[in-house]
C-alpha cells in the first residue's frame, strides 16, 4: 500500500476521520440491517434528489455505475466525492487532485488502513432504507466539508 500524501494524512487526522467513519460504520452495520433487509435495488432519481437536497450537484457515471458530485475546484486543487451503492452497502470515495496529480482517490476503508495499520478494517455502512442512506450521506458530506477546509 502506497504512502499517503502528508497533507492528506494531516487533514484526515485533524478531522478525526477514523473515529467518525468508524462511528458511522458501527451505527449502520450488518447487525442492524441483516442481508435480507438491505436496500439492494436503488432508485437513481431518489438518490440524485437526496444529493441535491444536501446542497450538491449530482451526476451518475453510467459506465462505472456510481453517483458523484460535480467536481469542486480551488486555485490548484479539485475535490470530488463518489458514492457506490451495491448490495445494500455504501462505499464512498473522496478524490483530490493538486494540479494534475491525484493525491487521494480510494474508498474510505483504505484511509484507516493507511493511517493506522494495513490490517485495520472499517466496514462499509449498510442500508436498509432511503432514510438510512440519507443519514449516512449527510454525515459523510459533513466530514467532506471539514476535510476540504482542513486541506485548504
Amino acid at each position: 500500500m502506497s504512502e499517503m500524501n502528508e497533507k492528506i494524512k494531516n487533514a484526515l487526522i485533524s478531522i478525526d476521520f477514523v473515529k467518525r467513519y468508524e462511528e458511522l460504520s458501527k451505527r449502520f452495520d450488518s447487525g442492524r440491517t441483516p442481508s435480507d433487509n438491505r436496500l439492494v435495488y436503488i432508485d437513481g432519481e431518489e438518490v440524485m434528489d437526496m444529493i441535491k437536497n444536501l446542497g450538491y450537484d449530482p451526476l451518475f457515471d453510467a459506465k462505472e455505475k456510481f453517483f458523484k458530485i460535480k467536481e469542486e475546484k480551488t486555485e490548484n486543487m479539485s475535490f470530488g466525492f463518489h458514492i457506490i451503492l451495491r448490495d445494500g452497502l455504501v462505499e464512498m470515495v473522496w478524490v483530490v487532485r493538486q494540479d494534475k496529480e491525484v493525491l487521494l482517490g480510494s474508498p474510505f476503508g483504505t484511509y484507516a488502513k493507511r493511517l493506522i495499520d494495513p490490517g485495520y478494517r472499517i466496514k462499509n455502512p449498510v442500508i436498509g432504507s432511503y432514510d438510512d442512506l440519507e443519514e449516512i450521506l449527510k454525515t459523510a458530506f459533513e466530514m467532506y466539508e471539514d476535510f476540504k477546509k482542513a486541506l485548504i
